[in-house]
């Protein structure tokens, strides 16, 4: 898979799935863009892919304020002279990010809207800022961001997450068909349990196993080359079987 020429554009790229993504991207000949609002942790990140001979341009943005997604995308263009990959990794279950583990009912409402901005709002934001140059160009990548949770449902802490992650798939869908006439291409990743942090080796899959990142991260990489050229508007599920389990 070649990516040299290309430039992908992280949310959520200062850790997780969106820094092996840079990582790899970036080892594969792509100029990457890492966006987060992490500063410390972006530096870290930026400085291990330029050492490791790539070429990175370290952000700090807020997807949930679309004039700072906007002013990135600028940069990104000015630096590299196009985004052609987007992946809209930024993003995780309310709740334990903003550490209220109430029930839907009682979760509050701030912690709601933490959800629907990064979860939703800021996939929404990037896309928008980022599709009408990979249209005028006439050539682009979109990945989305799933969730089981959004597949199976989730109990009450997760409720809003799983309402935000299930909302992919139709945006993926909508994506696929503005885009085709513009050879812009779009797809969902569906993770299961991912050893990004150690509560995911918790959560039982029919594999016995939460999968190690970099399996999530080379079916991207797939998704985003040529050699998915023929794929767009699909949602594809990697869970080690979590979702054929009997309830």
């Amino acid at each position: 898979m070649e990516f040299t020429g290309r430039t992908a554009f992280i949310t959520g790229g200062a850790s997780g799935m969106g820094l092996l993504s840079g990582q790899k991207l970036a080892e594969a000949g792509a100029n990457v863009v890492l966006c987060d609002v992490n500063q410390a942790a972006l530096e870290k990140a930026a400085e291990g892919i330029r050492a490791a001979g790539g070429n990175v341009l370290p952000l700090v943005v807020d997807i949930r304020k679309y004039p700072e997604v906007e002013q990135a995308e600028k940069k990104a263009v000015e630096t590299f002279g196009s985004v052609d990959i987007l992946l809209n990794c930024a993003g995780g279950m309310s709740g334990r990010c903003c550490n209220n583990y109430a029930s839907f009912e009682k979760l509050p409402i701030e912690v709601i809207d933490w959800g629907l901005d990064v979860n939703l709002r800021g996939t929404i934001y990037c896309c928008r800022a980022i599709l009408g140059g990979m249209m005028e160009r006439r050539r682009g990548v979109i990945i989305n961001f799933g969730s089981v949770t959004g597949e199976q449902g989730g109990n009450g802490p997760s409720l809003d997450y799983s309402a935000e992650k299930s909302a992919m798939k139709g945006m993926t869908k909508s994506l696929a068909i503005l885009g085709a006439p513009y050879n812009v291409r779009a797809c969902c990743v569906i993770p299961g349990p991912v050893l990004t942090r150690p509560g995911m080796a918790n959560m039982k899959t029919l594999l016995g196993r939460a999968a190690e990142p970099i399996e999530l991260v080379d079916f991207i990489l797939y998704l985003c080359s040529d050699k998915a050229a023929f794929i767009t508007g699909s949602s594809h599920v990697i869970d080690g079987g979590r979702l054929l389990l009997q309830p």
